[in-house]
């Protein structure tokens, strides 16, 4: 079978087409032809060994997100049957409860191989059947990004309707916050430095949208948008730390989601702790956390708003090289060898 692998040294540059034996299902193992993937800032990180030990060893078949379908299963399977639109979680020992270290082990698309490649053997502990009205494109946008967002607002935001959400940006997470948060019954600002992308994000539901190129103080707008009761949660994901704490409200909620500004931040301690400001990071969410929001998305119709391009796995390089430039909307989704139409 055809795999994408980063062999010899790290990089994207290294990042070729190579060949690998067609696996087996084994015992309660699931094989799944994965016809769809989609890419998070995670693997232009991890291709650079950016999480040093944490990335594993080369040669590593890079990439978290993906979808497809089971065409084989091994004896004691229960939980999927050939046939079924499936997506491998993210880390496939964390099935509930928190996050613990020895999961880090099980991540997908790096130190664990990921999903460029035509055929995937998994365990059946590590996969979940997606809705009915979603294809292998639109599903490969769930395992990292839609679980963030789902963790970030459902689980740790603790959103409830008439709540006011910020959120940063246009991309993949930030879009799923807010759908999340509509589907809630809560209000939402968005912010970007697009005003076409901001456009978009109002069809999505965006109730009030900021641009900080042109608003560089997007705070005290987001404040005066929100009027005396302020903004219950901030979702964070460009490590602006200090201007999400003055953003929310006192006693509420800043949920730490990305790192697209870098690994560092200056944060002014004061006014977290004066304000009673909650700071929790997260890192996308176990298999519980994925089936209660394959739950709400089944309910509510939800469909991820992806960057459609009609690319394949072999231009993979290509395609994380160009997620850094952050020209997309949504998220970046490749079909794979088997699945172009």
């Amino acid at each position: 079978m055809r795999v994408m692998e980063i062999r010899d040294k790290w990089g994207l540059e290294n990042l070729k087409q190579g060949e690998r034996p067609d696996p087996t299902a084994e015992a309660r193992h699931v094989v799944v032809r994965i016809e769809a993937a989609s890419v998070n800032y995670r693997d232009f990180v991890m291709a650079g060994r950016g999480y040093r030990r944490r990335s594993g060893e080369l040669p590593l078949v890079p990439v978290s997100d993906g979808a497809g379908v089971v065409v084989a299963i091994g004896s004691g399977v229960t939980r999927v049957s050939v046939g079924d639109l499936v997506c491998p979680i993210f880390a496939q020992t964390w099935l509930e409860g928190p996050l613990r270290e020895d999961h880090w082990t099980g991540m997908l698309g790096g130190p664990r191989d990921g999903v460029l490649q035509e055929y995937m053997v998994l365990n059946e502990e590590g996969l979940v059947k997606v809705p009915s009205h979603l294809d292998a494109l639109h599903s490969a946008a769930l395992p990292c990004a839609a679980l963030a967002a789902w963790n970030a607002v459902v689980v740790n935001g603790r959103v409830k309707a008439g709540d006011t959400v910020l959120t940063q940006g246009t991309g993949g997470v930030s879009l799923f916050v807010l759908q999340f948060a509509k589907a809630l019954g809560a209000r939402v600002i968005i912010t970007s430095s697009s005003t076409e992308k901001l456009a978009r994000a109002r069809q999505l539901g965006a109730d009030e949208t900021i641009n900080y190129s042109e608003i560089p103080d997007w705070g005290r707008r987001a404040r005066e948008i929100a009027g005396k009761d302020g903004i219950d949660l901030v979702v964070d994901l460009a490590g602006l730390v200090n201007q999400s704490v003055r953003t929310v409200r006192t006693s509420g909620t800043v949920i730490l989601v990305g790192v697209l500004a870098g690994g560092t931040t200056d944060f002014d301690l004061g006014p977290a702790v004066t304000r009673q400001i909650r700071l929790q990071g997260i890192t996308v969410g176990s298999r519980a956390m994925f089936e209660d929001m394959l739950k709400a998305i089944s309910l509510h119709r939800l469909v991820p708003a992806i960057d459609i391009a009609q690319h394949r796995f072999d231009k993979a390089g290509e395609v994380i090289a160009a997620l850094t430039k952050g020209n997309h909307f949504g998220k970046v989704c490749m079909r794979a060898w088997s699945n172009l139409a």
